[in-house]
């Protein structure tokens, strides 16, 4: 069968890559079509428009590249219905996925499927019309997603989380080698607190230099950068003047061998857990008094962090906007640091809460094996 896949980020790129690799298996005569990038190529098919040129974000510059949006959704409408897939996936990327979305369901008789939904739980909940009218069937990747949409009369199918099957194959294929992480990262005995700042610039800007404040102000740690993909490392040289390290390509492998961490809000909080590293959510902006008086109006839950939302408790301290100041993050941290703290023993449980939640690894195949069997009929 054909199938048509758009994402439009890095992240989006890594998890259609693994659903591609799962529906290969699942139908050996899968042939694929895509708005994606270089990981979706490495499983085969055609890539119509890679992601770096299409995925705008923030609001700046979705308004200064208008044009080219609306260009790529025409361009992408009409290739769709060219190729005539048996199957059209969209991967996140709401804006971009949900119009292409509404114009296939309206014109075509191609079976439309959202894998990773839009999180309209946290905002834009209007957006539930237009999914219930042009989507026919959700892949959830966030077990509490099931009763939410189920409230407002769409059920929706829970395939498990893309998260535990890369950490759990990362820890199966990556024996502990603390020696040698050390010695590659120039490294040397004392303890590494892993500093996850956020993939864009403006989130680099805003949380870092905080992060690397607050480490500063326990002896004995080291801070460790995870580099994000597509930034440049001279972005980083201003940050690394005060002894910090930084490393490009092995988020996962600092997490392994890291004692703590201090993260912005993404998948990189779940992915944290997962690895059961103690941990701080750190998210700044640019004017934290106003976003924090207008968060009740545009944020529906309660929690930003992906580890709270499952857990439906606060697991994890949430630094947000106003609260997102150095000592903050230093007595937060402070409580996480030692081996047996109250503080550290319970985070640890409610990890562990998440992960039985989120059940075993497998959340590719999953999906791919549902979808193929509903368009076997």
């Amino acid at each position: 069968m054909k199938y048509y896949l758009i994402a439009g980020e890095a992240s989006g790129d890594l998890h259609a890559s693994n659903l591609m690799k799962a529906l290969k298996e699942a139908d050996p005569a899968a042939e694929f079509r895509f708005f994606g990038g270089d990981l979706m190529s490495q499983v085969g098919g055609t890539c119509v428009k890679h992601y770096r040129d299409h995925a705008f974000m923030g609001f700046v510059p979705v308004l200064l590249n208008l044009r080219t949006i609306f260009a790529n959704m025409a361009m992408c409408k009409v290739d769709v219905k060219g190729w005539k897939p048996d199957a059209l996936i969209l991967v996140d990327y709401p804006g971009f996925n949900l119009s292409i979305a509404r114009d296939i369901h309206a014109t075509t008789d191609i079976p439309v499927y959202y894998y990773i939904a839009p999180k309209v739980w946290a905002s834009r909940e209007g957006r539930i019309k237009s999914i219930k009218r042009d989507v026919d069937e959700i892949f959830s990747i966030l077990p509490f997603e099931v009763g939410y949409f189920k409230k407002h009369n769409y059920e929706i199918n829970y395939i498990g989380n893309p998260c535990v099957d890369a950490v759990d194959a990362y820890l199966r294929e990556n024996p502990r080698d603390e020696d040698l992480f050390r010695a590659s990262c120039g490294l040397g005995d004392e303890p590494v607190v892993a500093l996850l700042a956020g993939s864009r610039k403006h989130e680099i800007t805003d949380n870092l230099p905080m992060m690397l404040e607050a480490v500063k102000r326990f002896s004995g740690y080291t801070p460790v950068i995870a580099g994000a993909p597509g930034i440049e490392k001279e972005f980083y040289e201003p940050f690394l003047a005060g002894g910090a390290k930084i490393i490009f390509g092995e988020t996962y492998r600092l997490l392994a061998h890291s004692h703590a961490a201090l993260v912005t809000s993404g998948t990189a909080t779940l992915e944290t857990a997962l690895f059961r590293v103690p941990q701080v959510v750190c998210y700044s902006t640019p004017v934290p008094w106003l976003i924090s008086k207008l968060k009740p109006y545009f944020l529906k839950v309660k929690y930003i962090s992906l580890v709270n939302l499952i857990a439906d408790d606060e697991v994890v301290r949430e630094l947000v906007a106003a609260d997102m100041k150095v000592e903050n993050i230093v007595a937060e941290l402070g409580k996480l640091l030692p081996a047996t703290s109250p503080e550290r023993v319970a985070m640890l449980a409610g990890y562990d809460r998440v992960i039985d939640i989120l059940g075993e690894p497998g959340a590719s195949r999953h999906a791919a094996e549902m979808m193929v069997r509903l368009l076997k009929g």
